[in-house]
């Protein structure tokens, strides 16, 4: 059976971006074992800090917090030709808002 360019051989699969079972046991085996070895996690961290300085250990520390916490993506907006596309006007002297009090508002 032929498939249709653009088309999933499986379109009931896994939703694009979710993350496969073997890398959700993977994340929740990192995270029972953070969560049980902190006291151990604290002094292998100072350890690397009395040797290596606190920028390495802080490197260690973010390693290993990849695999527990997600990655987030950074997304830039942008306006018409590269433009900022947002305006914020600050006026630390004057406060003004108006509270919605229906649909009419």
């Amino acid at each position: 059976m032929a498939f249709t360019k653009g088309q999933s051989g499986n379109p009931t699969g896994r939703p694009k971006g979710a993350e496969s079972k073997s890398t959700a046991y993977a994340r929740e085996a990192i995270a029972r074992f953070v969560d049980g070895n902190s006291e151990r996690l604290q002094g292998w961290l100072d350890q690397i800090a009395e040797k290596d300085g606190p920028k390495a250990a802080f490197q260690c520390l973010v390693d290993l917090l990849e695999f527990h916490v997600p990655k987030l993506a950074r997304t830039e907006l942008t306006g018409k030709d590269g433009e900022s596309a947002v305006s914020v006007i600050i006026n630390h002297n004057h406060i003004h808002a108006k509270a919605k009090t229906g649909p009419s508002d």
